[in-house]
């Protein structure tokens, strides 16, 4: 699987433990970028994630600007309340790497950033005065589409109960 997850300055330890957990079913890489607002031992976050942590693949970036450094050159998707395309209206190539980007709960992504990738910035549609959807809800909204994109490949499709 070539997605990845990335979480610049988490502050909710739940909502990060919600988010590992998606990526450990979907084989998602996570990125988290400091600072963190809670240490990766919190006894919330692994309760969130429950017993997937060993099935995951996270790396961590001591602030936005190295994360950007280091993937300057991948193909960046920034989720955002203030991007005029939807979601759905892009045609994700997972064939290549991605990386999905998702802000603090508070602030979301840096604004000076969105407004340098506008054409790579996406938004979940939503009713007006709704400041946003909750962290985690976002992210599985947009990994399945990126998933049902390229026909959920390499995940389940078949389940094993009710033969």
């Amino acid at each position: 699987m070539k997605l990845n997850i990335v979480l610049v300055e988490p502050e909710i330890p739940q909502n990060t433990g919600n988010i590992a957990r998606t990526c450990a079913a979907i084989g998602a890489k996570l990125h988290l970028v400091k600072p963190l607002g809670f240490e990766i031992n919190d006894k919330t976050l692994k309760r969130a994630g429950l017993d997937y942590w060993d099935k995951l693949d996270v790396i961590y970036y001591e602030n936005f600007q190295e994360f950007l450094e280091a993937h300057k050159q991948d193909k960046l998707y920034f989720v955002t309340t203030k991007a005029k395309q939807d979601y759905t209206q892009i045609d994700y190539a997972i064939d290549e790497e991605i990386f999905v980007l998702f802000g603090k709960e508070t602030k979301g992504l840096p604004e000076d950033v969105l407004k340098e990738n506008m054409e790579t910035s996406i938004r979940i549609p939503m009713r007006e005065n709704i400041r946003s959807l909750n962290l985690s809800n976002s992210v599985a909204i947009v990994v399945y589409e990126i998933l049902r994109q390229d026909d959920f490949k390499l995940l389940e499709k078949e389940s094993k109960y009710f033969d």
